[in-house]
């Protein structure tokens, strides 16, 4: 009778196929939480001496097996095989060839349930800080940028229509807040993710006396979980993780899609540096947004992380199932997109150009201070509502003549209502209608400043 020569294949009598265990193997994308598989193994080893489970010298030995595997790991000296199957089973057989049968103790109340589940805390916590840095040093530039341009005019839009004008900073701080929803939510995160569940072993615990606080403060989680079942299964805080992703993913493509529009030749407010656009193969003349359009593409793949593991997640029974092995590669992937395309769009926009005069050329050129021109009515004790239909029927009359506001005569605008005087001229001019809108949040210059004095001081 043919023998199973897995770790786990005592009860077997025959080895799965290759084709099986190819498909079965997880090693080919877990091998990224090889340095928290060790790092959690080191604990779980700390604790069983700890609590005298294992005598001194065998935690010690395979204490110092653990290290050898943590420099050859960071050296690049060590090597995987689908046979192994998982990160957990390949670094088992790898201490094993190094201290021998000792190794084997390192399992003891330890099952790779609780296992993995820590390994991807470890690697999810850390990468949080990773992100949460990065969303920071994207706000500074964000801030530095609007610091720069307070007083630089823009038309606002709403339905891709001009509304009224703005001030560029204005706009870029409305980006400073959507990123720090982004941060408070992935600082959230971090409490659900700052839990260990080692020691939770398979699903229902164990009887040897372990110290689940001990080794959690070796591993420097700041919780555990409190039930052993809900340890092993839950993968919650990794949905919120992708759920966060996809949200920030978002903002960086409304942005990106702005800018895409912005860059082009049609409407020219901003150049992208060299360093962030591409040629083309045929056209000499291009310049293209590709990094922009990449991030914005990204988003969509961000996306289908989350809807992935959703996926995975909604049928699930208590506790450990298989399914599970498709909850790590949408995370890694998740990672890895999120920390470049925000080292990516922190680069692109601390160096595009802002083309002021084209801006201010677009605010001074349209009817975007039509509602001014209401507001001023309004102010003079004509009914809103009166007003608002008055500077309609203005407005299509200077269509139709080819102007604008600024360009209709005293008399004409004195014609229209005796409310009116040269001092209409001041109110819609559009410096003097972004100045005036102080209200709490609004684009007033001076609330600007204090927007911008606010987030500093966040910042720091």
């Amino acid at each position: 009778m043919a023998e199973n020569h897995q770790l786990w294949g005592g009860r077997f009598t025959a080895e799965p196929s290759e084709y099986v265990q190819s498909f079965g193997a997880s090693i080919h994308f877990d091998q990224k939480m090889a340095a928290e598989d060790l790092h959690g193994s080191l604990a779980h080893v700390a604790m069983l001496k700890h609590t005298g489970i294992l005598k001194g010298n065998e935690a010690d030995q395979i204490t110092a097996g653990l290290h050898t595997l943590q420099e050859k790991l960071a050296a690049g000296k060590l090597h995987f095989t689908i046979e192994n199957e998982d990160i957990h089973l390949n670094l088992e057989s790898l201490l094993t060839a190094e201290i021998g049968p000792v190794a084997g103790k390192l399992h003891t109340a330890r099952s790779r349930n609780d296992q993995v589940a820590t390994d991807m805390h470890l690697y999810l916590k850390n990468h949080l800080h990773t992100i949460l840095q990065l969303v920071v040093e994207l706000q500074k530039v964000v801030v530095n940028k609007a610091d720069q341009h307070v007083e630089t005019l823009m038309p606002g839009y709403t339905h891709m229509q001009h509304a009224q004008p703005i001030s560029y900073a204005h706009y870029l701080m409305a980006y400073y807040e959507m990123l720090q929803r982004d941060y408070d939510r992935f600082e959230f995160n971090l409490k659900h993710t700052d839990r260990s569940p080692l020691g939770a072993a398979a699903l229902a615990g164990t009887t040897f006396p372990i110290d689940r606080e001990y080794s959690a403060e070796q591993l420097g989680f700041t919780d555990v979980y409190q039930n052993s079942l809900d340890a092993v299964s839950d993968r919650d805080f990794i949905l919120e993780f992708l759920s966060n992703c996809a949200q920030l993913m978002m903002h960086l493509s409304r942005f990106c899609e702005e800018i895409i529009l912005w860059d082009t030749q049609e409407f020219q407010y901003l150049e992208l540096s060299d360093t962030y656009s591409t040629g083309s193969s045929i056209m000499p003349q291009k310049k293209n947004p590709d990094m922009a359009e990449l991030i914005r593409g990204k988003t969509g793949r961000v996306y289908g992380d989350l809807m992935g593991l959703l996926t995975v997640m909604k049928g699930l029974p208590l506790a450990y199932n298989k399914d599970f092995q498709e909850d790590k590669e949408g995370m890694f992937d998740a990672v890895d997109t999120v920390e470049q395309s925000l080292t990516v769009f922190r680069g692109m926009l601390d160096t595009l150009t802002v083309k002021t005069d084209n801006l201010a050329h677009a605010t001074s050129h349209d009817f975007s201070n039509a509602t001014e021109l209401a507001d001023y009515l309004a102010s003079k004790g004509l009914p809103f509502r009166q007003a608002h239909e008055l500077v309609g029927e203005l407005v299509l009359k200077c269509i139709q003549e080819h102007k604008y506001l600024k360009d209709v005569s005293l008399a004409d605008y004195q014609a229209l209502s005796p409310l009116i005087a040269v001092d209409v001229y001041q109110a819609l001019d559009p410096r003097t209608a972004v100045a005036r809108r102080n209200s709490l949040g609004g684009t007033g210059f001076d609330q600007i400043k204090k927007q911008i004095a606010a987030a500093k001081a966040a910042l720091q």
